[in-house]
């Protein structure tokens, strides 16, 4: 039998479902806070104070709560408990019952406020836990917090909503960093608590500025009349590049996964994050959102952020408003670049120019929703009503028309458009859909999507990291070349994916790059090399891979309240054979979320490397007990009782395996060979399945060849150097 499988690799990019950005603490003197700010910049400071970014978290009040929310009518069940939030008084509560009894929480701190106003409450050990009641503003309703987002969390069944005390509605591992400012978590591993302070609630002057304390001492004791310093002592974001605007604003604006505990703005994203795409499941295969991903992940779809002058800026300002929400100036966002359509929109749009139809935004920027929030498009395509044909993504014509069908918004689309712009669309979605279910028959199609020149940057990187899945050999070369391409996301996930099939061009490659100038390129590639059994670097290589190393681990535990950061550290060490270090690792992961199968998974796989048979097997019954038809758990079982020989047990959990994942070639092979010479017409079908699903996996063809052989009566093929059966 083979040896035990890598469960499911994740990596960090599933790390954190929602925003991630850490900020400097508040100990530190430099800064001062917004209300410094305001004996100079008054101006600034009321259109900052009254914003959504000013006002991203509050304290909850009397009047805050007379002003923006409206009394709960009937009582909300949530599974077998029942809530009502409580308003009246000069303390907010939400009020519990249930099968222990009756219980109250206060309400401390209001979230958000746009769309949805989310309510948090002091819990055990130092935590802030999102309440199960939320608001929504536009409905003025109450309703059930965690059933409106089953999609936002990994490891999840879609349909699952997560209990609201769980961790991923705890403040501090969801939503902090982005809902206040200059914060400190102050978490210590050893005792799971949380001493968390912040200079303010709310994005303050100082989160896109930096330190302001020497740039206010600096001119208060500026002469009168005196030029203003050329170094101000503050970050300046009128300086900004664009894509310095861009990263500034991603830091919380991304569905992304740190690799820092720190960031300032004017650096880098990839610097300090990593980026979910269309590999996840919260996108439909053309890129519009289906979950709760933010904005970055559509925004470097965009054809005009790709044409390097537009920035977050241009349509909106540093506190968050939106430049042209009068409607007097709705297309002026558009009109610098685009002047020949809107000197005549009844032309290019076919509606009234006075009609919805003809603003730019309601049709290249439609509005999305999901647990309850509004969101506009901004991959800033034209609408494609042909992808809703095919794979149910939303399209701004049925946005408004809506009693009418994508058929019909199709068929308009293609008399009024001679040129077909729809059709590379539904190519590059089609690729994600198929590289999503494993089917490799448009692999040439999806190798050429990372290579071509004309590449889409957020495509070509799901794809190379789709194909982790595929293990062709004619995906290493691909992999190579896009190791140089200009994109430090695609660089970095090609990285990765050299790690799943290492070769030593690959291997050559990503000791490269462990030099680049990117630290989330330094890091994948440095995480890949550690995979590697018997990797070493090279004296002359020695100092930048041990480099970047570090940095891999360091992000690796940038964020140690979270159990998949234990996973990840887990499999580094599993990787480096250091078993009772990866054990460790992930019974932690275990500890921090009980209701993980990937770590359970993984946590027998060191058990069994490490010898310990039993305590694999009690690791896998725990998986098993948490998802019955799990793949990798039933498919390491199988493997696990083979190797104890317990034919019949190995057996069923691999036919489970086979049957939860129809594509899983090695659990087919190895029930060929579990089945061998005894039942071997059953076991020639499961390695003729197995060679179908991975042509180029020499041991299946040759077992295939060889049970074939047996079943013919002749000399089978394929016999091994010991004339026995073939040999996993």
């Amino acid at each position: 039998m083979v040896g035990l499988l890598v469960g499911i690799l994740v990596v960090s990019i599933a790390a954190v479902p929602a925003r991630s950005s850490a900020q400097a603490p508040p100990s530190n003197p430099a800064y001062a806070g917004s209300r410094s700010c305001r004996e100079c910049h008054e101006e600034f400071y009321r259109l900052w104070s009254t914003s959504f970014h000013g006002l991203a978290m509050q304290p909850y009040t009397r009047d805050l709560a007379a002003a923006r929310l409206s009394p709960q009518r009937e009582e909300i069940s949530v599974g077998p408990f029942r809530y009502r939030a409580d308003i009246s008084g000069a303390a907010g509560w939400v009020h519990e019952s249930g099968p222990w009894g009756r219980k109250r929480y206060r309400i401390e701190h209001v979230l958000g406020g746009k769309n949805v106003c989310y309510f948090l409450t002091p819990m055990e050990k130092g935590r802030l836990q999102t309440l199960p009641l939320a608001y929504d503003v536009r409905a003025k309703q109450w309703y059930d917090m965690a059933g409106s987002g089953v999609r936002h969390f990994p490891g999840r069944q879609p349909d699952a909503p997560v209990d609201w005390r769980d961790w991923p509605y705890t403040f501090h591992t969801a939503c902090h960093s982005c809902h206040v400012s200059q914060l400190s978590t102050n978490y210590d591993l050893k005792t799971d608590t949380y001493r968390t302070t912040w200079l303010e609630p709310g994005i303050n002057c100082e989160t896109c500025h930096g330190p302001s304390e020497e740039h206010n001492r600096l001119f208060k004791e500026l002469p009168k009349g005196a030029p203003p310093p050329a170094d101000p002592k503050i970050i300046r974001v009128k300086a900004f590049t664009s894509e310095q605007h861009n990263d500034s604003c991603s830091s919380c604006h991304a569905k992304a996964s740190p690799l820092t505990a720190a960031y300032l703005p004017g650096e880098r994203f990839f610097d300090h994050f990593d980026l979910a795409t269309l590999e996840s499941p919260d996108s439909y295969p053309d890129g519009r959102d289906l979950g709760e991903n933010y904005t970055l992940t559509t925004w470097r779809m965009s054809p005009c952020v790709n044409g390097g002058r537009l920035n977050c800026t241009a349509c909106h300002t540093s506190s968050g408003r939106y430049r042209f929400k009068a409607p007097d100036k709705a297309d002026e966002a558009c009109l610098p670049c685009h002047r020949g359509h809107a000197a005549d929109p009844a032309a290019h749009t076919r509606h009234k120019p006075d009609s919805p139809g003809s603003r730019c935004v309601n049709c290249h920027m439609p509005t999305t929703e999901f647990a309850r929030m509004l969101r506009s498009d901004h991959s800033m395509r034209p609408p494609s009503p042909a992808a809703t044909v095919r794979f149910g993504s939303p399209n701004a014509c049925n946005g408004c028309h809506k009693d009418k069908t994508p058929r019909w918004a199709d068929r308009w689309v293609r008399a009024w458009r001679t040129r077909d712009y729809q059709g590379p669309v539904l190519h590059r979605a089609a690729l994600i859909d198929a590289a999503r279910k494993r089917d490799w028959t448009r692999l040439p199609e999806m190798l050429e999507a990372v290579t071509r020149r004309d590449r889409d940057e957020i495509v070509a990187n799901s794809l190379i990291r789709l194909l982790r899945a595929c293990g062709d050999e004619r995906t290493g070369p691909v992999l190579l070349a896009a190791m140089k391409d200009p994109s430090p996301l695609i660089r970095s996930s090609a990285a990765g994916s050299l790690g799943f099939s290492p070769s030593a061009a690959g291997v050559q490659a990503l000791v490269a790059a462990t030099g680049d100038e990117v630290r989330l390129v330094r890091v994948r590639a440095a995480q890949a090399l550690a995979g590697i059994p018997g990797f070493t670097a090279s004296e002359r290589d020695s100092a930048k891979v041990t480099q970047a190393t570090e940095e891999y681990l360091a992000s690796i535990l940038a964020r140690p309240d979270l159990w998949i950061s234990h996973y990840n550290l887990g499999n580094y060490h599993l990787g480096r054979q250091d078993y009772a270090s990866a054990v460790s690792a992930y019974e932690t992961a275990v500890r921090f979320d009980p209701t993980q199968v990937a770590p359970c998974v993984n946590l027998s796989m060191a058990y069994a490397r490490g010898g310990d048979n039993a305590m694999a097997h009690a690791a896998l019954v725990k998986a098993l007990s948490l998802e019955p038809d799990n793949p990798e758990a039933n498919f390491n079982m199988g493997l696990l009782k083979a190797e104890c020989n317990e034919p019949a047990a190995a057996e069923t959990h691999l036919r489970r395996a086979l049957r939860a994942d129809p594509l899983m070639a090695p659990a087919a092979y190895n029930l060929c060979v579990l089945l061998g010479e005894k039942r071997t017409q059953e076991a020639l079908e499961f390695c003729r399945r197995a060679a179908a699903l991975a042509p180029r996996e020499p041991r299946y063809a040759r077992a295939y060849a060889y049970y074939q052989g047996i079943l013919e009566g002749g000399q089978p093929a394929g016999r091994s150097d010991a004339g026995g059966s073939p040999q996993p």
